[in-house]
């Protein structure tokens, strides 16, 4: 279930476009164009309002809504039919729309308030197949695949911080669900495993094989290119994005590869390991305009992490977009 604040974000943003003086207004009976919204969902949104909480989250996503109903880009003061909220339900397929409402069966809505993160995918997803196919699709363990070593040498120091009646097997490949379990009870007291040199060593050499294997798979400019348009989510859809980033309202639609390359080029995309407290890997596309507006620079980074606590589940990779939305190319403000 997501968390009260998503749906709030989300909903609000959605009931902004119906044409009410603010959130509280919208609030005020449920509007039959909003659809999929179940009862138990509306009942919180409702009594959140009600009760005074999360008030910056309503009014930046009433404000965004309004503006999508206003926008010349987008609605153009025409009241929409019907708003559909996907909700926490997965959309099926690949490298789908990151659409959370759908407007008129039309307007293609995403809704990013203050984060920063651009998708989860598993690491060989990213590093090896450049997000092509299913993102979540697990090719092992990352950590064991490229780092066997050192993750069987953190294995052995979390082993030994838990101590031998726990009956955890000698070798990390040998773990089942049950002794992951296990650990992830043992480590959530915070006295036990936490840092040392084992997890410092096997976060080094995790960042340097993932940007290694990354680099590798991306041999040529067409390579980079598809990379850098799914690190941003273009799609052969474009879609807007609704929200707040770095303190400001966020509203750009999000360019389809094919008008991004009539007026942008890639000049250079690079990736490295970084030094951080966990594997991390950064990357950075130089982008010039062909307007004759000069190159800019787009910086991310990958964290490569457990998710769920260490040795609970293989690791995910976070992408995230360290560039301001309204400073990348592709993402076009709306008016």
């Amino acid at each position: 279930m997501p968390a009260l604040r998503t749906e709030i974000t989300e909903i609000v943003t959605g009931l902004g476009m119906l044409g009410a003086i603010d959130a509280d207004a919208a609030l005020a009976s449920r509007p039959p164009e909003l659809c999929n919204v179940p009862d138990d969902v509306w009942g919180r949104v409702r009594d959140a309002s009600r009760g005074g909480t999360h008030r910056q989250e309503f009014a930046a996503a009433f404000a965004n809504g309004a503006a999508f109903l206003k926008a010349r880009d987008a609605l153009r003061n025409r009241r929409p039919i019907t708003i559909e909220w996907r909700g926490p339900r997965r959309a099926p397929g690949d490298n789908v729309v990151p659409a959370d409402l759908h407007v008129d069966h039309v307007y293609l809505v995403s809704c990013k308030y203050t984060s920063q993160i651009l998708r989860n995918a598993s690491p060989s997803s990213l590093f090896e197949r450049g997000l092509a196919g299913a993102q979540g699709e697990q090719s092992g363990d990352w950590y064991e695949l490229v780092a066997p070593d050192a993750y069987q040498s953190l294995y052995e120091e979390t082993r030994a911080d838990v101590g031998p009646g726990a009956g955890l097997p000698p070798r990390a490949s040998d773990l089942t669900s049950a002794h992951r379990l296990l650990l992830k009870r043992a480590l959530a007291d915070k006295s036990v495993g936490r840092g040392g040199p084992g997890y410092r060593e096997l976060a080094d050499r995790v960042a340097g094989a993932s940007a290694d294997r990354w680099r590798e798979s991306l041999a040529t400019k067409a390579d980079r290119e598809r990379m850098l348009w799914r690190l941003l989510r273009m799609t052969a859809a474009p879609y807007f994005v609704l929200g707040t980033a770095d303190g400001r309202s966020l509203r750009v639609r999000v360019e389809t590869p094919w008008e991004w390359r009539l007026r942008h080029d890639l000049r250079r995309f690079d990736v490295w390991a970084g030094e951080a407290g966990q594997p991390v890997v950064h990357w950075k596309a130089v982008v010039r305009d062909r307007t004759g507006g000069g190159d800019v620079d787009v910086d991310g980074h990958v964290e490569v992490r457990w998710s769920h606590g260490r040795f609970a589940q293989p690791p995910e990779a976070k992408v995230y977009l360290d560039t301001p939305h309204h400073r990348v190319p592709g993402y076009v403000p709306i008016s």
